[in-house]
């Protein structure tokens, strides 16, 4: 992969968001990570940083993770968002999956969560820019079929009024 990925992990147990960070940064040399334990903050991060994905808890005291989520959309409808949780059920999974988010993953014991976690991510994100990739191509194409069009569509006319001014 080109570059770093920059990850903004949400946690607001420190002590979690630090071995989150540590256990995926050994994973992947290629993610940047950024730790947040306020939600606030870690909005603050989204709108002024450049973050390539977020990694978030469900159950912070300050919001939960579908809240946050909600406010990226507003911000960002595309940045790719993993909710990352312990507690989870199938109507928070539902809720998550109608607000918008990228992936849902439940917390398990064990190194292996952290493997799945890492691909997880390199997943949504290489995903997020192979659909930027084609967005710019399409605006592109966009752009050169309006050229063209404008500069065909003006002789064409110029050739029809002189047509009709013909005996």
């Amino acid at each position: 992969m080109v570059g770093s990925t920059r990850v903004l992990l949400v946690d607001d147990d420190p002590s979690l968001a630090d071995l989150m960070a540590n256990q995926l940064g050994s994973l992947r040399d290629s993610f940047s990570i950024r730790i947040e334990t306020d939600p606030n903050e870690a909005l603050e991060a989204v709108e002024s940083d450049d973050i390539d994905c977020v990694v978030s808890d469900f159950h912070m005291p300050q919001m939960t993770g579908l809240e946050l989520l909600r406010y990226v959309r507003e911000m960002d409808a595309d940045l790719p968002f993993i909710l990352f949780t312990a507690r989870g059920s199938e109507e928070i999974a539902s809720e998550a999956v109608s607000e918008g988010v990228t992936d849902y993953f439940r917390k398990r014991r064990g190194a292996e969560q952290w493997q799945v976690l890492a691909n997880r991510i390199e997943n949504v994100y290489a995903r997020y820019r192979a659909e930027e990739a084609v967005q710019r191509r399409e605006a592109a194409l966009r752009r050169l079929a309006r050229t063209v069009i404008d500069s065909v569509s003006t002789p064409v006319e110029e050739m029809l009024d002189r047509l009709r001014a013909l005996p």
